[in-house]
């Protein structure tokens, strides 16, 4: 019996999947219409989807001690450096690939700044958050504009029903096992738990931490080109700092804590479903929006005070 339990609690997972689970069932009782109908799963999908693709980005800066706090800006600028390109002449597939290098590219900035000249990622990306958005508003002149592409291509970049919940889970699929499986996720790991020892051993932690700034930046420039596409509209006041903190509350209750160290990209997954959940979930009962936030604070607490208590608890074992 203690055997199943210490390899149950090594599984960081399992406890968000148990709650991932027992929310959907309580709704399904509270709501029969919860998990039958096409309707409610695809708002549940389209909720899970952008928050789980930016968490991406931001369990792999969290290993390292960093954050991202521009990532809903990027999120908002990508679509319109793809507008501007196709009004330019490029066609739309060339107009992504350089809105995506340029969302990229505000990641290579932030990285550089935090580890060239040594500033907090928090101050950094504070900064280019406020940056970003007046770059957004001035450029877009605060007026939404429509999205100009083929039908096909709309429709595969998030117009279909569930496309823009299929880039999210092949996202975390191919990110969950390069952060277990490959030396770029080994390392990120490693530099996160011991940066001393990391860079003592021969890890580049320096370059390493600015590849994963801008592989943050060029999700959230994904995910706002999703979101763009599957609207029909872009806006220069969609994103911004509400779907970055729900990104960061998703990778702490998917078990990455705040610290660094450790992280996993499947839980930050688990994380946004359980907070698309919730969020639909309430809804569909009737109970009042502000209701949500009041939940999620509480869930954040639970769940870092979960992540310190099991964390103690594996190195006892480790040390016994």
């Amino acid at each position: 019996m203690a055997r199943t339990i210490n390899s149950m609690l090594r599984w960081r997972e399992l406890s968000v999947i148990v709650v991932a689970v027992v929310l959907a069932i309580y709704f399904q009782i509270a709501n029969a219409n919860f998990l039958l109908s096409n309707a409610s799963l695809q708002n549940l999908s389209q909720f899970i989807a952008p928050v789980a693709l930016i968490a991406c980005g931001e369990v792999i800066l969290m290993i390292g001690g960093e954050i991202d706090l521009s990532a809903g800006m990027v999120y908002a600028l990508a679509p319109f450096l793809m507008y501007f390109l196709t009004r330019a002449g490029l066609p739309a597939p060339l107009a992504i690939v350089g809105a995506l290098a340029g969302a990229a590219a505000v990641g290579a900035v932030n990285g550089m700044v935090t580890v060239l000249l040594q500033v907090p990622s928090f101050v950094t990306t504070l900064g280019m958050l406020f940056l970003l958005n007046g770059l957004t508003l001035t450029i877009s002149g605060g007026t939404p504009v429509g999205v100009d592409a083929s039908p096909t291509l709309a429709f595969i970049m998030g117009r279909g029903g569930y496309a823009e919940f299929v880039w999210a889970a092949l996202v975390v699929l191919v990110m969950h096992f390069m952060l277990r499986n490959t030396r770029w996720g080994l390392h990120t790991i490693a530099a996160g738990a011991n940066p001393v020892g990391a860079s003592e051993a021969g890890i580049r932690t320096r370059e390493l931490k600015m590849v994963n700034f801008v592989i943050s930046g060029a999700l959230a420039g994904l995910t706002g080109i999703l979101e763009a596409f599957r609207i029909s509209s872009i806006d220069p006041t969609a994103g911004g700092t509400h779907i970055m903190f729900l990104a960061v509350a998703a990778a702490v209750i998917g078990g990455t804590p705040l610290a660094g160290g450790s992280g996993t990209i499947a839980g930050a997954m688990i994380g946004a479903m359980v907070l698309g959940i919730l969020n639909d979930g309430f809804t569909l009962i009737g109970i009042n929006a502000f209701t949500f936030d009041l939940i999620l604070g509480g869930a954040i607490l639970v769940a870092m005070l979960c992540n310190i208590l099991i964390g103690r608890y594996r190195r006892r074992m480790a040390v016994s």
